[in-house]
């Protein structure tokens, strides 16, 4: 009686063993590192690996380890005080060329990780990071709606060869100018069928005839909400693009969104990327027009002057072929002809049909590639500060066109391979809808995690250890059975959460200690089943049978009912009150299996298959 067959004894012990292993990356910490990366034009190659040696030797900073990859060298330090002197010694000597940024990067072994052992995610408050409050630009979002408006009504009447002075934005509406009241007549019943949430009024000015546009109250409404949706999904992707673990990305309010990054110490990288609006527009040059008139500010009909980036001007076509907006897919790499760094490009099925339909009637004829970008930036007007976008607009590449294409092709004329990275990045996780102001930005040290780390761990240490001492004294050998199972639930709790690479809050630490207190319960219930049966005057062996079998039913029944509290945390809430779910519906899991099936089996090796006359309970 009570002896558990050969292979369950061996499958509890493999899931101990386990769980051993998958708990203790957690052990082993973060090491902090100083992650050096060049911009635009620079390069990082030995000569560059030697000058950073050189500068940390001379200001006496230890490195740990030092890590060079094509674009990036990573150094590893003793501690957050060395990496910060680090660099700022780095900046000082390297100047704006590249980009140093702080980091934390899991301390684990090798070999742990060949087997997918690593800790937990560790959140905001706990590692340390940066949170950005950021404010979407309304008014440009609807400026935008009526950019596409004006785009889509060119093409509608050029469709239908309705003749059209100008189509333009000004004050806020669409403007189409004409010149006879046909047109004009025309074109708004075309309009008004297409396009019936445009309201159109018509004035007469100057001898030509205007029909003006405008956005009804509804769809202004939803052109904000648009953009504030689709920013809050692009944010995501470019996040994810990164690396950064479990990031918090919410909506605040109506124009508002809330980036929190955990780990990432220095927002420098961050903010470059979330904040930027970066997109491409392709578009024929124009062969034709007089770029000595454009400069004088007389650029033909249809045309527009722009520069590239070594400043020479080149005259294109306003006609747009695509945009960003059709890209799917990007990758960076290296052009095989020429070794330079170079986009790869999938456009989806309608902007494939555009650039199929162009290259078709193009070739021998030169396109360009604009690169534009917006900025939030705010000038003081009269003392005031005034919020404003600023525009930059660059053409990157101007080649030939000696075959038709369509979906798939490559962009080159990039400076650097990071420049390439970080546009395909963008191009990938799509433009954001409106520019984006940070208007709020903390970083939080990783000192003060660690603070919040130590005072977590001693609050379930110190809770840990009553326990042991209650159980010890009140139950004897039994408690300290129960107090074995119990650190096992403990291992196999922190073993599943760095399994599942869940993020660890203080709310989580909180769920740990509140799993502590009730995984005994179990345990509680069993031992004074047995004592019962002791009363009743049966045998140990029968009485740790009976009290095993019969309080099982009571303690399903008590962990089902705090599940179900649990699960509706879980759905119900949000933020750290779902962390504090997930470690609560787990740990009442463990500690079912810990309490019941460790316990037992514990309790089988000591008293188990042979006479006892009395137990220590």
């Amino acid at each position: 009686m009570n002896r558990y067959p050969l292979w369950k004894n061996l499958m509890i012990l493999a899931i101990m063993i386990a769980g051993v292993l998958y708990a203790i990356p957690n052990l082993y910490g973060e090491v902090p590192v100083v992650q050096i990366s060049p911009l635009r034009g620079a390069s990082l190659g030995d000569a560059e690996k030697t000058r950073i040696e050189q500068v940390l030797k001379g200001a006496n900073l230890e490195i740990l380890a030092l890590e060079q990859e094509s674009d990036r060298i990573t150094l590893r330090f003793a501690d957050t005080e060395i990496q910060l002197k680090a660099q700022d010694q780095l900046l000082e000597a390297l100047g704006e060329d590249y980009v140093v940024a702080l980091n934390l990067v899991p301390a684990t072994p090798k070999w742990m990780e060949t087997l997918n052992a690593a800790p937990m995610y560790l959140g905001l408050d706990l590692r340390g990071g940066v949170h950005f409050l950021m404010e979407v630009d309304m008014d440009a979002a609807v400026t935008q709606a009526e950019e596409r408006y004006v785009s889509d009504l060119r093409a509608l009447l050029r469709d239908d060869k309705i003749r059209y002075l100008s189509i333009g934005r000004t004050s806020g509406r669409v403007e189409a100018k004409f010149r006879s009241a046909d047109d004009r007549a025309a074109a708004r019943d075309k309009i008004s069928r297409e396009y019936p949430a445009l309201l159109l009024n018509e004035n007469d000015a100057d001898g030509a005839y205007y029909l003006l546009g405008s956005l009804s109250d509804k769809e202004v409404i939803e052109a904000k909400n648009f953009a504030l949706q689709q920013n809050v999904l692009t944010l995501r992707n470019r996040i994810n693009e990164l690396g950064v673990a479990e990031p918090v990305i919410q909506r605040q309010g109506s124009d508002r969104i809330v980036v929190q990054l955990p780990g990432v110490q220095d927002p420098a990288r961050a903010k470059e990327i979330l904040g930027a609006t970066a997109t491409l527009e392709f578009r024929m040059v124009d062969v034709n027009g007089d770029i000595t008139a454009a400069l004088g500010g007389r650029a033909p009909v249809g045309s527009r002057l722009y520069r590239e980036r070594n400043g020479n001007p080149v005259l294109l076509e306003r006609r747009i072929i695509v945009t960003g907006d059709q890209i799917i897919d990007a990758a960076s790499g290296l052009d095989q002809q020429s070794g330079s760094p170079a986009v790869y490009v999938t456009l989806d099925s309608k902007g494939a049909r555009q650039m199929l339909q162009t290259t078709k009637e193009s070739i021998g004829k030169p396109m360009a590639v604009v690169f534009i970008e917006k900025k939030p930036h705010t000038r003081m007007v009269d003392g005031t500060p005034v919020k404003e976008t600023k525009t930059v607009e660059e053409v990157i590449n101007v080649a030939t066109i000696r075959d038709q294409f369509s979906k798939r092709f490559q962009i080159t004329g990039l400076d650097s391979p990071t420049e390439a990275r970080n546009l395909a990045l963008l191009l990938r996780a799509g433009a954001l809808a409106a520019p984006i102001e940070i208007v709020e930005e903390r970083t939080v040290g990783p000192s003060l995690g660690a603070q919040n780390i130590k005072r977590g761990f001693d609050s379930t240490l110190i809770g840990f250890v009553a326990i042991v001492l209650f159980m010890s004294f009140y139950y004897r050998v039994f408690g300290l059975i129960a107090s074995v199972a119990l650190f096992g639930n403990l291992v196999l709790l922190v073993a599943i959460l760095s399994l599942l690479q869940a993020t660890l809050t203080l709310p989580g630490i909180a769920g740990i200690a509140l799993t502590i207190g009730m995984a005994i319960d179990a345990n509680v219930l069993i031992f004074e089943r047995v004592r019962e049966e002791l009363r009743l005057g049966n045998s140990p062996q029968a009485a740790i049978h009976a009290g095993y079998e019969r309080a099982w039913g009571t303690i399903i029944d008590s962990n089902v009912t705090t599940l179900i509290a649990g699960f509706s945390l879980f759905l119900l809430g949000s933020g750290p009150v779902r962390g504090f779910a997930v470690v609560l519906c787990i740990g009442i899991l463990t500690s079912m299996f810990s309490a019941v099936m460790v316990s037992r089996s514990i309790v089988n090796l000591v008293y188990g298959g042979r006479k006892v006359n009395k137990l220590a309970i």
